[in-house]
């Protein structure tokens, strides 16, 4: 049996015909900038998640980027993030010309371990950038407490957790902004790069929409220096086309990490993932651990199984981040998982005789 990693193709062909003609559509009224289908996907977006501004971007690197630059914060400033994420969660923080500050992880729910973040906080902290990983969000109750005893704004990265919940509340509606990526591989994915910000301060909504379109709010009428960032038509109508599916498609995230859970919790050997108490968890990854990674890798692939490590290097034990003098000992389980953290397929088209499968794969490289 052969399974990937990720199948985009199988979710393709479930809603083959109204995507199909949702890009015909795109080309034939040559709406390929802005326009009413990215309009209207903002405007969805917004109403299916519950809060006033959705500004799309061309991508959710860039959405994180616009709302920090939208905060005035620059060279001298310093953004507090996680340790363990994709680098696009620290490197908008050197891009405005702040200094990141890494956190290290939670040991049992791999997001930035809150019981260590106020220690991080000094006289230059001029934001906190949380990041709900693998559809799981963080503890925002603890984080919102700190962030309001030193009057900093929280910026949610959501890029993973279209939709998850922590009691209640939807991710990026705690903070001050959130931002989302809609790369192909996300629960909620364009045919190519796009993202959005969401938020609902009307005053922030409209600097970022005027920031992220050459500071223009009409065109011509430029009040600022901005950047491009724009999501394209035919993105817009694809986003369109998948938004009314995500809930469902979260429930069968769920079944398959249930079926994972189920199947896999006899193996000693292994960690399976915890649920934090109170979420709801849209399972972009499904994330074990165990200390022979990188064998057990390579016995599922040549049994046909395609897996992949989100993250193989922690962020302050990157290359890009020697400068700031770190060693892997300042963040030990964000160091010591790097080397144990294995992604198994996940995706809500996978069947449960797929998940038995490589169940019973991972028990048989185990000699269960």
């Amino acid at each position: 049996m052969k399974i990937s990693f990720v199948d985009l193709k199988a979710q393709y062909q479930t809603i083959k015909p109204q995507i199909d003609l949702a890009i015909q559509q795109v080309i034939e009224e040559t709406s390929f900038i802005g326009g009413s289908r990215v309009k209207s996907f903002e405007d969805s977006f917004a109403k299916a998640y519950g809060v006033k501004h959705c500004i799309s971007t061309a991508n959710g690197t860039d959405s994180l980027y616009i709302v920090l630059k939208m905060l005035g914060i620059g060279i001298g400033d310093e953004v507090i993030t996680v340790a363990n994420s994709w680098i696009s969660s620290s490197e908008v923080i050197s891009q405005t010309g702040a200094k990141p500050v890494f956190v290290d992880i939670d040991p049992v729910y791999y997001t930035i371990d809150e019981n260590l973040l106020e220690s991080k906080i000094t006289v230059n902290t001029k934001c906190i950038i949380p990041v709900h990983l693998y559809g799981q969000m963080c503890n925002m109750d603890k984080i919102s407490e700190i962030a309001k005893k030193f009057n900093i704004p929280i910026l949610e990265d959501c890029a993973q957790s279209h939709f998850s919940e922590y009691k209640g509340i939807r991710a990026g509606l705690v903070g001050l902004a959130g931002s989302f990526s809609f790369y192909p591989g996300k629960n909620l994915g364009a045919y190519g790069d796009a993202g959005c910000l969401i938020t609902n301060d009307d005053n922030l909504a409209l600097k970022c929409r005027m920031f992220a379109r050459h500071g223009a709010l009409k065109k011509h009428e430029h009040d600022i220096e901005g950047i491009n960032s724009r999501l394209d038509g035919i993105q817009a109508a694809i986003l369109s086309v998948k938004l009314p599916h995500i809930l469902e498609w979260t429930k069968q995230r769920n079944r398959v990490a249930d079926l994972y859970s189920k199947l896999l919790s006899g193996i000693d050997e292994i960690a399976i993932p915890k649920r934090r108490p109170n979420t709801l968890h849209s399972f972009h990854l499904y994330v074990i651990r165990c200390d022979n990674r990188n064998e057990l890798q390579e016995f599922l692939l040549k049994n046909g199984v395609q897996t992949a490590v989100h993250y193989p290097i922690a962020l302050p034990n990157m290359n890009a981040y020697k400068y700031l003098g770190y060693s892997k000992n300042d963040f030990p389980v964000a160091s010591n998982y790097q080397d144990r953290i294995l992604s198994l397929p996940i995706y809500p088209e996978l069947s449960d005789d797929q998940v038995v499968y490589i169940a019973e794969l991972i028990k048989k490289y185990y000699e269960i």
